[in-house]
């Protein structure tokens, strides 16, 4: 499954990572392409390689949505 991380952060800092097919998936100028994973839990470690707080998204990535 390919995975996106959210440019922008949200109100509470955190940039949310997302699947492909998500609905919340932010416009393509807003989102960095994180690569194809196995489980969210995977791109969202490779998210915080590029910023400080990442968390799933609540919709598509639940298992690794924290805040």
């Amino acid at each position: 499954m390919r995975f996106y991380v959210n440019k922008n952060a949200q109100l509470n800092g955190d940039h949310e990572v997302h699947r492909s097919t998500c609905g919340c998936l932010p416009n393509v100028e807003n989102r960095l392409f994180l690569g194809d994973f196995t489980t969210s839990h995977q791109a969202v470690r490779e998210a915080a390689r590029y910023y400080t707080k990442v968390d799933g998204c609540v919709h598509c990535c639940p298992e690794s949505h924290n805040s």
